[in-house]
């Protein structure tokens, strides 16, 4: 289970979101917990601007640094 703060690197490209496996996010909050965990997550650019924030299963990201 991941915590509201933590950064977060993508498992698997989304290509609508032009997201590829690697890039990071910050969860902003947690959406559900069973039975299957979802976090809603903020992928920012380079200026620290928003990209897109979407809704993301645990299953297809892994933490990358702990808040």
């Amino acid at each position: 289970m991941f915590n509201i703060g933590d950064v977060i690197k993508l498992k698997r490209d989304i290509p609508e979101e032009k997201l590829k496996a690697g890039d990071l996010g910050t969860i902003v909050e947690i959406l559900q917990e069973e039975p299957v965990a979802v976090y809603e997550v903020e992928f920012c650019n380079d200026k620290g601007e928003t990209i897109t924030t979407l809704s993301i299963k645990e299953k297809d990201m892994q933490l990358f640094y702990t808040a």
